[in-house]
């Protein structure tokens, strides 16, 4: 559920941002409705990601330093109290209420950073080296429900309100942003339940009593301890070399390097497809020209139009992904997926003149759709496995932070940069390609991590010799 409220309260501002524009920024003199100014929209668009990777990698590190557990519930609370204080952004002026709106956006990201890490190592750290892969994918892919659940909001809200007068369309998007806190208030109480992973106790804390009575609750069943076998575990875990020493660069260096590269470059693309699908629809006539509907028509139009792609490109894809992830491995999953974005970012770039006809509308969504279903049955969910799998339990949800930390920065390019590069979006197509090629270069150096223990590839049941 956490993941459901991060895509959720990420993914809702794309669906009212041309509302914004059209209740602060309307011209009375102009025919056309208003948009927001570009810098105001990319800093409305971006602003939350800035936040989360800030959060990755503060509460990536705090995670290892103070325990997953302690660190959950906080960022919980940070998401719910400022999902709720962004949709009450108030100001006498369009100004006001944008800074007062950025400002608890980025606390909300900082929140919603936290959770990747986090939410990565505790499922990684819970599951059987069998369906690892499947449980840690099962909670990513609640990002496409969260995307989907943003999308009905809108649309019942939209729906509500279209037979009122605009004044309450300022109503509307306050209502999208706020529900954020609903799915995430629900799980509060779970998540304070829930006990310490038994690898950050044993491994980490060094208290193997109290690691083996919480596995024993979780597990219902009576676990002894078998004291040799422990002491060589925790022996083994007690290297004590950090990120920045050259045991660290020597074991995995190339590792970090890899999954920071891929998930980079997939967030370039992933990230300014998102945020911008309604660009993209007001292009090829799915959505028609603003001044011929008014304000909450339009959210209506946009919402149904992002459903429609989440429900046949979006989710399956990250289902096919908890299906297959166990069988195929974690390798060729991630360079099917940039292969395949590849290949259908030039197949929409460079006929995009023949896209663009009327008649060939159905068409160029339909390619676009794929290109979500492969990110999601590809690399989007790979990046956020691999890294909570292949490090040592002390450093684990640090470098998932910086992994998921690098994958933000690529995101936040793609929502700014695109903005201001405005190159037209066939050049954009082309460039994406180029991203998801250089992407499936650097897969290569991902190691695979299918059915193996999490001490088997961070090498901790290897008592170093080279130490």
């Amino acid at each position: 559920m956490g993941f459901f409220t991060d895509a959720y309260d990420l993914f809702c501002i794309s669906l009212v941002t041309k509302l914004l524009g059209r209740l602060y920024y309307t011209d009375p003199s102009s025919k056309d409705p208003g948009s927001l100014p570009p810098n105001v929209s990319a800093a409305v668009n971006g602003v939350a990601l800035c936040g989360t990777l800030a959060g990755q990698l503060f509460f990536g590190w705090l995670g290892d330093k103070l325990g997953r557990k302690s660190v959950y519930g906080f960022t919980l609370i940070l998401m719910v109290l400022c999902s709720v204080a962004s949709g009450l952004s108030f100001g006498h002026t369009p100004k006001g209420v944008i800074g007062t709106l950025c400002f608890f956006r980025f606390w909300l990201g900082f929140g919603i950073g936290g959770d990747y890490p986090l939410s990565a190592t505790i499922m990684s750290e819970y599951a059987n080296k069998k369906t690892r892969g499947a449980f840690i994918a099962a909670v990513f892919a609640m990002q496409g429900f969260g995307i989907l659940f943003g999308t009905i909001v809108a649309l019942v809200v939209s729906a509500a309100f279209r037979a009122s007068l605009v004044p309450e369309a300022d109503y509307l998007w306050r209502v999208v942003l706020m529900f954020g806190t609903v799915p995430a208030a629900l799980t509060y109480y779970w998540r304070m339940k829930m006990p310490e992973t038994a690898r950050y106790t044993a491994l980490i804390a060094r208290n193997t009593k109290q690691a083996t009575a919480d596995m024993a609750k979780v597990l219902k069943k009576d676990i002894q301890e078998d004291d040799e076998q422990v002491e060589r575990q925790v022996v083994a875990g007690g290297d004590t070399w950090g990120l920045f020493s050259m045991q660290f660069l020597r074991r995995h260096g190339l590792h970090l390097l890899a999954t920071t590269s891929t998930w980079f470059l997939l967030d370039i693309a992933f990230y300014s497809q998102n945020l911008f699908q309604k660009d993209i629809f007001s292009k090829v006539g799915w959505i028609p020209p603003a001044r011929t509907m008014n304000a909450i028509e339009e959210v209506f139009r946009i919402s149904r139009a992002q459903a429609f792609i989440a429900l046949c490109g979006t989710i399956p894809g990250y289902w096919f992904t908890v299906a297959l992830i166990d069988v195929i491995g974690r390798f060729w999953i991630q360079i099917m997926g940039f292969l395949m974005m590849t290949v259908f970012m030039i197949a929409l770039g460079a006929p995009y003149e023949h896209w663009t006809q009327p008649a060939n509308h159905t068409g160029f969504v339909v390619l676009y759709g794929l290109t979500f279903f492969f990110a999601n049955f590809g690399p989007n969910s790979t990046t956020f496995i691999v890294p909570a799998e292949i490090f040592p339990a002390r450093l684990r949800s640090t470098c998932h932070g910086i992994s998921a930390a690098a994958g933000k920065a690529g995101a936040i390019i793609g929502a700014f940069g695109f903005l201001y590069a405005a190159i037209g979006i066939r050049n954009a197509l082309f460039l994406l390609a180029g991203t998801n090629f250089l992407g499936m270069l650097m897969s290569l150096f991902v190691p695979e991590s299918k059915g193996k223990s999490l001490e088997e590839l961070s090498k901790e049941n290897v008592v170093a010799q080279d130490a």
